[in-house]
């Protein structure tokens, strides 16, 4: 009867319904983003989803924000970083995104497959122009910031961006920028190849 139950008792807790929670709010979606030591396409993608969501979702309420929140100033210069940090993230993500498709140079031994290699290169383009699309958002965030006497230390991290955006530091615009000047030379440099090349 004893060795029976000890064998039942591990299969009883297999079948248990386990139970879950829906997720709702903003900074429930923001803790399913995680980098991956893996950094693939799908892991991206997946990444992507969750932050995007992250940013259309409501806030949860402020005693489970991920700082600590006594005020209402606070609330808000604390909805005001997420926004910014999020969509800088987003930034990141596309970016890394893009440069899975970007070929960073022409080889002439990659004449054979030359346009499915623009296609790729179209592919980076658009993912990288995406990035730009978060990135004025990001610095539209950080800019409603700027006159705010508020410091949040638990997300320091955030409070750095938004310095470094201000500053110029940190300028994504110039970063994609130059992104697309090179995938611009490398799409030139496919266009221009025929058998010859090869």
């Amino acid at each position: 009867m004893r060795k029976s139950l000890v064998i039942l008792l591990p299969l009883l807790l297999c079948v248990s319904p386990v139970y879950g929670y829906k997720i709702r709010y903003a900074e429930q979606f923001y803790r399913l983003y995680h980098l991956h030591f893996n950094r693939n396409s799908d892991n991206t993608m997946e990444n992507i989803y969750w932050l995007e969501q992250a940013l259309e979702a409501d806030f949860c309420n402020p005693l489970y924000a991920l700082a600590r929140i006594e005020h209402p100033d606070e609330w808000r210069h604390y909805r005001y970083l997420f926004k910014m940090h999020v969509n800088l993230k987003l930034v990141e993500m596309y970016r890394l995104f893009g440069s899975r498709y970007d070929k960073r140079a022409a080889y002439f031994f990659n004449q054979p497959w030359k346009e499915s290699n623009l296609e790729s290169l179209d592919t980076a383009e658009t993912l990288y122009r995406t990035a730009l699309i978060y990135w004025d958002e990001a610095v539209r965030w950080a800019g409603k910031l700027r006159s705010s006497p508020h410091h949040l230390e638990e997300i320091q991290q955030w409070e750095d961006e938004q310095y470094r955006i201000e500053t110029g530091e940190l300028d994504y615009r110039e970063i994609i920028g130059d992104d697309l000047r090179r995938l611009g030379r490398v799409r030139e440099e496919f266009q221009a190849m025929d058998e010859s090349t090869y």
